[in-house]
């Protein structure tokens, strides 16, 4: 081979494993000897790609590609053989020789970095020595995020001034206009097919590979316009789903520490480093994906920490982060397992303000208190329910089922369903066999393409358990005898004030009920629900509620159905709070020893009410 030995080829095949490598790309899965996934070189759904680690050789049976690790490398990264082998034996760490002076073809890839860099080269110029009102402003901006001083040159930040500047410097280092469009820095004119600048008047955020290649651009508009933010379009040598901003800067510390954190602006990640936050990297533009989890886990091994802006957008990135657990991230996977971990800044901080306003040792202290990534999603999927509410309770276990559906089969499903169990006051056997029948996702494929933000869920039956039946008429018969005896009504004021109403509408129906009585103390049971009725409509259906009790005195059934109420909100309180005690590392060791305390002393009275309360009858 022309300018590398057969020696050099020899060693870099033999220091590259085919498995590792095309594991970046595709999801790979053991049959046997075989590693099988889908093709990365067609649009399947059903795996067809072989690899045999014993021979190193890869081969497609729905394509009929097929080769050794350097025709997957060529193939894969639109590279020429002596490119492949370059980029192999740099990874490798393996010093290749070259025949001084021998062209080598250094294929389309190569030269379009060619072109990014010389692009970043110019910007660079321009923002350190340029010239005008615009470029000032530019400036300004810059020392206002305090990005000023020897920042630009460390992340070679620039100015891009348009009117066609960047064309007429790289026509006169010898790139043609395809190669420049190819690159996506010009474009032609939609009216006269002139060529022009793709990015003007915009501070210029080089992306470059994890090897530190220019393959593309973030700007920011300088003062007002729109987009604020524009990045470079798709290109052969970029992707948005696989390409991490600061990447090359943080890999290192990443190794070091094991740890990588992904936030989601440029200007987050540059003022994270400066703070001496050096693993931190960025999205750009795009939700995360499966793509940029395997990028970052070359690099740290123990932990990748997400760490999320509090607004909605923020927010909405970590739902859809949650989507993309598959099994290299569960125990089972062993060694090679990648943990996820997420956190959420508090205030609506971004991460540049946060470390700006309460320094990097306050930020450092947030991320030991990341919590695993699918644990936050079960979290955000309960926080958006009314627990308290038993139909909304019932709603939300359906929600929270559908992020373990991808791992149902694994062991950590499994505590997650008891987690999940746990906080809904649900029998953890009863959640284990809904999960086990929740739909498990088709393929990776399908929930990279899911929106960004959860489809309405369409109203389903609920289905609520006899314990929680049995509460609920419980609370229908009370609220429906203090209508009927408003005397009574007004004696048990603290009981309709103070229960934990298991029906959101029942909670309304208490507080117009209390409202109501407390300035018509002396109205009749047809007028106290007619007077309701108008406070919550809707509420005569339960306060007429036909009574099971009819066979007793009022006060006597009163009394019983208030201490009923009193023990099964004292049960439900135990129950919430062991909940809380199973996972000590979320509360301090001073929380800890209250909770544990208020937990024995709710123990001590309930068996006190237990012993205390008289049965009236049962409850059908």
């Amino acid at each position: 081979m022309p300018g590398i030995s057969e020696d050099d080829i020899r060693r870099v095949r033999e220091a590259s494993d085919l498995v590792a490598i095309a594991g970046e790309r595709v999801q790979l899965r053991q049959r046997g000897r075989d590693f099988w996934g889908c093709c990365p070189f067609h649009n399947e759904k059903s795996p067809s790609f072989k690899i045999d680690p014993t021979t190193q050789l890869w081969h497609c049976f729905g394509c009929g590609e097929g080769g050794d690790v350097f025709s997957f490398v060529m193939k894969i990264d639109d590279l020429g053989f002596v490119d492949a082998v370059r980029e192999l034996a740099r990874r490798a760490g393996i010093q290749i020789s070259e025949a001084p002076g021998e062209r080598i073809s250094r294929g389309k890839k190569a030269r379009l970095k060619e072109v990014c860099e010389a692009t970043a080269e110019f910007y660079h110029t321009q923002l350190m020595r340029g010239r005008g009102d615009q470029v000032d402003a530019a400036r300004s901006y810059l020392s206002s995020r305090k990005l000023g001083g020897d920042v630009p040159k460390r992340w070679n930040l620039g100015y891009a001034p348009g009117r066609e500047s960047l064309i007429y410097r790289l026509r006169s280092l010898g790139f043609t206009p395809q190669e420049m469009i190819d690159a996506n820095v010009a474009l032609p004119s939609k009216r006269d097919g002139r060529l022009r600048d793709r990015f003007y008047d915009r501070i210029m955020f080089p992306i470059r590979d994890a090897e530190g290649d220019t393959i593309a651009f973030g700007g920011r508009v300088v003062g007002k316009g729109e987009p604020k933010y524009l990045n470079s379009q798709e290109t052969p040598v970029f992707h948005k789903s696989e390409v991490l901003f600061g990447l090359d800067m943080a890999k290192a510390t990443m190794a070091a520490t094991g740890v990588a954190i992904v936030v989601e602006g440029y200007t987050d990640v540059i003022v994270l480093h400066e703070a001496g936050v050096k693993n931190a990297v960025a999205t750009l533009g795009t939700a995360l994906t499966l793509r940029h989890i395997r990028a970052l886990s070359r690099h740290a091994k123990n932990r990748i920490v997400y760490l999320f802006d509090g607004d909605e957008a923020g927010q909405r990135a970590a739902d859809r982060a949650a989507r993309f657990v598959d099994e290299s991230m569960l125990p089972e996977a062993g060694r090679s397992r990648v943990e996820l971990y997420a956190v959420t800044l508090p205030d609506d901080l971004d991460p540049a303000d946060f470390v700006q306003q309460r320094g990097a040792d306050a930020l450092q202290e947030l991320l030991e208190h990341a919590v695993p990534l699918l644990r936050y999603a079960i979290d955000r999927t309960l926080s958006r329910h009314d627990l308290s509410d038993f139909a909304d309770r019932s709603r939300a276990l359906p929600e929270c089922l559908s992020l373990l559906a991808a791992i149902k089969q694994s062991v950590l499903a499994q505590e997650y369903a008891g987690y999940i169990a746990d906080r809904l006051q649900m029998d953890t056997q009863t959640v284990v066999e809904r999960l086990a029948a929740t739909p498990a996702p088709r393929s990776m494929q399908d929930r990279e393409e899911e929106p960004a933000t959860p489809m309405p869920q369409q109203q389903t039956a609920v289905q609520l358990s006899p314990r929680e039946r049995e509460r609920l008429r419980i609370e229908r018969e009370f609220l429906s005898l203090c209508a009927r005896e408003p005397q009574l009504g007004m004696g048990y004021a603290a009981v309709l004030a103070q229960t934990q109403w298991r029906r959101s509408a029942h909670a309304d129906i208490a507080a117009a009920l209390l409202a109501y009585l407390s300035e018509n103390a002396q109205a009749s049971a047809g007028d106290v629900v007619r007077g309701v009725e108008e406070l919550r409509p809707g509420s005569a259906s339960t306060l007429t509620f036909a009574s099971t009790y009819d066979d007793f005195e009022p006060a006597e059934v009163a009394q019983f159905l208030a201490e009923e109420l009193a023990i099964r909100d004292m049960e439900d309180s135990v129950v919430a709070l062991n909940v809380q005690l199973k996972d000590p590392s979320s509360m301090s060791q001073e929380d800890y020893d209250l909770t544990y305390a208020a937990v024995v002393s709710m123990q001590k009275d309930l068996t006190a009410l237990r012993r205390e309360h008289k049965p009236l009858g049962a409850i059908n």
